[in-house]
């Protein structure tokens, strides 16, 4: 056997033992969401976000580390979805994790889900926001106490609400 044959068949043994992993943690995740999902097409979304919320909203890309000026926001407020406007975390669980995009240890209870991520081989947890779908980043288990968890987040899928301001309606 030659070594490209060795890793097609690696590729295919462990493919298959992601696969039973990979559905049983989808049907996890879907159970769980306390939102139904809006139906919305994706030309109304491109019509209410800038060309780079769409892509990282809805085509689950990454903006650059640093890039973001929600990273060093340090006031009180809520960190809501920049496409439905649903909150998704409290500023009191903030942190500065050092890796150059807004970072939390916990969500607000509900509001997001989550599924496996395959595209950089090794697995990684993405999460979504639960009403609209939106991609917000991934969750890592190297945070802070009391969760350990590192929602690490792109700020352009984030707008920032200070405490002294009302939190907008929901987007339908």
């Amino acid at each position: 056997m030659d070594r490209r044959d060795f890793l097609i068949q690696l590729g295919v043994v462990a493919g298959t033992a992601l696969i039973p992993y990979s559905l049983v943690f989808a049907h996890e995740v879907n159970s769980k969401l306390k939102f139904t999902p809006l139906d919305k097409p994706a030309s109304q979304w491109r019509e209410l976000l800038s060309e780079a919320q769409y892509h990282i909203l809805f085509e689950e890309g990454t903006e650059p580390a640093g890039s973001s000026p929600l990273d060093r926001e340090k006031q009180e407020g809520t960190f809501i979805c920049a496409a439905c406007y649903l909150p998704l975390f409290e500023s009191e669980t903030k942190y500065n994790s050092g890796t150059g995009w807004p970072s939390f240890y916990e969500h607000i209870p509900g509001r997001v889900g989550t599924k496996l991520d395959l595209k950089l081989i090794w697995p990684r947890t993405e999460y979504h926001c639960a009403r609209c779908g939106g991609h917000q980043g991934h969750v890592f288990d190297d945070g802070p106490p009391p969760t350990g968890k590192r929602y690490c987040n792109n700020g352009l899928a984030l707008k920032f609400i200070p405490a002294d301001e009302p939190l907008p309606a929901l987007r339908g």
